[in-house]
């Protein structure tokens, strides 16, 4: 397949690491060319120095010929007409943009990315995935990482092991032997900052990260098996009043248990939006930073606090200020990969990386087969893979245990007619089920090759 990325920045190389790992034909486009060395210098991809958006720019990329073209500059309008570009000059059959402007995303004008307007096939916008990212953690607060995978109907979390954890030093073999009606199944470890996919023999040890597949409704179970209490939260705290703060506390408001949150916000014009825009929920100008403004919010009784300005310093000290006032739960916006090692000496419990939200989301397009859903695991090291099951894939009609599966794979959730199965290696796949797969990186093609994957342009 043939790629064109516009946009060398965090985003755009990671997508082009992602598919240049897996044999495509990349190219990477932008107009810094230190940005595009970069890339050229450290990926298996071409570069062009340029202005993306212009046709001569895009016709020495090749997109006479491209299958596809992901237009992630910084700038919407640019990613708009990048797009157009692409379409009316060189016809390249599938266009993903980044849009973060929310006027161009309110659903009334959807029709603006019709082919006959603004040809764009998906509009990726970073703020909403993170929203939904911030969502998920708050259903899970003693997780690090979390995702929802079938429909909804399984989950995939990651704790970290402490010293409490009743399963310590347990071969991973004998959890199904002493908890036999439990969904979960342990699909990743990280130890000593390695990432590997785990045998039946392996054990989990304090200090370990590891990521479990587990349905929706044994979350709760599964977190006490492995010395995580899941505590139902109702007094949520949000410092940062702007797209992602707004859009978290919308939904909150919308949910039947009507989570109490308030919100605090440093910009007068945009607090004031974000009060007339709430309905239940209480917009405190001023920095989230101020000790007398955190307990005006009731930083003590709440059971969380969400820091998601787009300051990643004043994410990580309000979270911090946070727990000394014994928040119970931090949760912060990082966008610099860099101060990830700080978290946990913080004692910071979460952290959302919007550029590896957004990349996950651009993932789950590219590949749009059967493809429902790509999930991307820390730093680009391994992804989940929800797919469904098509008649000429070499599983279909297998039974787990007989399929060849790489080294780095492991299967972590099965579905069929819309129930969930947990995947023993007796169990059966059929054409139609819909499974969800842990693959270290470098396994990701032969995972593709297994599920006959195929991109689809219409």
């Amino acid at each position: 397949m043939k790629v064109i990325i516009c946009g060398a920045g965090q985003v755009g190389w990671q997508i082009a690491r992602h598919l240049s790992n897996e044999q495509n034909d990349v190219t990477v486009v932008d107009n810094n060319p230190d940005l595009v060395a970069r890339a050229t210098d450290t990926l298996d991809v071409q570069g062009i120095a340029g202005f993306a958006s212009y046709p001569d720019v895009l016709d020495r990329a090749g997109a006479s010929d491209a299958d596809m073209i992901i237009a992630a500059t910084y700038s919407d309008e640019v990613n708009m007409v990048i797009c157009q570009v692409a379409h009316s000059v060189f016809s390249v059959p599938r266009k993903i943009a980044r849009l973060r402007s929310q006027s161009y995303l309110t659903a009334i004008y959807s029709d603006l990315y019709r082919r006959d307007h603004m040809p764009i096939d998906v509009v990726i916008s970073p703020e909403r995935e993170v929203a939904e990212a911030v969502l998920q953690r708050l259903s899970a607060p003693a997780a690090f990482d979390t995702e929802s995978f079938l429909d909804g109907k399984s989950r995939l979390l990651g704790i970290k092991i402490e010293e409490d954890c009743p399963v310590v030093n347990t071969p991973l073999r004998q959890l199904t032997d002493l908890f036999s009606t439990l969904s979960a199944i342990v699909v990743g470890i990280r130890r000593d900052k390695v990432l590997f996919a785990p045998e039946a023999g392996d054990q989990v040890f304090v200090g370990d990260e590891i990521y479990i597949f587990t349905d929706t409704s044994d979350v709760n179970r599964t977190m006490e098996v492995f010395g995580k209490a899941n505590e139902k939260q109702s007094r949520i705290v949000i410092v940062g009043g702007g797209n992602i703060g707004l859009s978290v506390a919308k939904t909150l408001e919308s949910r039947s248990d009507r989570l109490r949150a308030k919100v605090i916000e440093k910009d007068r014009d945009q607090a004031e939006f974000a009060a007339d825009t709430l309905e239940r929920t209480i917009v405190l100008h001023g920095d989230g930073l101020s000790i007398e403004l955190l307990n005006e919010a009731g930083i003590q009784n709440a059971d969380a606090i969400l820091a998601v300005t787009d300051d990643d310093k004043t994410n990580i000290l309000a979270a911090v200020r946070a727990k000394t006032e014994s928040c119970p739960m931090a949760i912060c916006l990082v966008n610099d990969p860099s101060l990830v090692p700080l978290m946990n000496p913080m004692g910071i419990d979460a952290y959302i990386n919007p550029r590896a939200t957004t990349v996950s989301s651009i993932l789950r397009h590219i590949r749009h087969g059967k493809v429902r859903g790509v999930y991307s695991i820390g730093d680009a090291e391994a992804e989940v893979i929800e797919a469904q099951v098509l008649s000429t894939s070499p599983i279909a009609g297998q039974r787990i245990r007989d399929v060849d599966f790489p080294e780095g794979v492991l299967v972590g959730a099965v579905m069929k007619d819309g129930k969930t199965v947990r995947p023993s290696g007796g169990l059966r796949i059929d054409e139609g089920d819909v499974i969800a797969l842990f693959s270290m990186a470098k396994d990701v093609p032969e995972v593709e090759r297994l599920l006959q994957v195929t991109i689809d342009f219409f």
